[in-house]
């Protein structure tokens, strides 16, 4: 066994079982690393740059009602990072690594984000001006077809590589059921959600590929094709949830 099994290993209590629990998977990652605070320091920037970058603060009522137009593409930006936060979160409880892999993939996840959050918002704000007939939301402003082509498949890009970041980071903990003592439900959860971030990651690629390639009439399915996860993710719990062990 490698000195770093060892490591992983000493630095677990002797008995897990003492540990909280989570939907059964006892925490092992209970107590914040500095590794986690630092993710969640750039989330919360994330967040705020996608607040003010569009605009100052308002001081007039136009500016004001005009601000309130990119509430909802706001709000639905925040709903994405906060899915892929929640993957990091849950990734850091339940195996609390610290190891050079892990802040190796973590780094590249953070730095990813930080990028990510100007294609995200502006396809959010150009969706909802879609949707809402210029009421809500804002222009993309793009002149040529090929611009939205870039902007979509730079929007795809981002996407896939969040999802493959958190995947690294359940299969490095796969890798190491042995020395984090996983037990038989442990190591089905932890299988559940490796197979679990293949759908954002397989969506990811199948919107990048229309919009490489879709004709012109056809480039909206390269946006609405995100919306499929409302009905491949609740599947996937269904079918988890029907294979756990008892």
């Amino acid at each position: 066994m490698s000195t770093r099994h060892d490591e992983i290993r000493s630095g677990l209590p002797a008995n897990l079982d003492e540990l909280p629990r989570l939907n059964g998977f006892r925490l092992r990652g209970l107590e914040m690393t500095r590794l986690e605070t630092f993710i969640d320091a750039a989330f919360a920037f994330a967040v705020t740059v996608m607040v003010i970058a569009a605009q100052q603060v308002p001081d007039n009522i136009t500016a004001l009602l005009d601000a309130f137009k990119n509430v909802p593409a706001f709000l639905a930006s925040v709903a994405v990072l906060a899915i892929f936060w929640r993957g990091h979160w849950l990734w850091s409880r339940r195996y609390g690594l610290e190891d050079g892999v892990s802040i190796l993939v973590s780094w590249a996840f953070l730095a990813t984000i930080l990028i990510y959050i100007y294609p995200l918002k502006a396809i959010f704000g150009s969706m909802f001006y879609l949707i809402s007939d210029g009421q809500l939301g804002h222009p993309l402003g793009l002149r040529a077809e090929g611009q939205a082509r870039t902007l979509f498949a730079i929007y795809a890009l981002g996407f896939i590589a969040l999802g493959v970041e958190i995947l690294l980071l359940y299969l490095r903990a796969w890798k190491l059921r042995e020395p984090l003592r996983l037990n038989s439900r442990e190591q089905f959860l932890t299988r559940a959600q490796i197979s679990g971030w293949c759908i954002p990651i397989s969506v990811g690629i199948a919107s990048l590929v229309l919009a490489l390639t879709v004709p012109a009439r056809h480039f909206p399915w390269t946006g609405w094709i995100y919306f499929s996860m409302a009905i491949l993710v609740p599947l996937h719990r269904v079918l988890v949830r029907r294979r756990e062990p008892k």
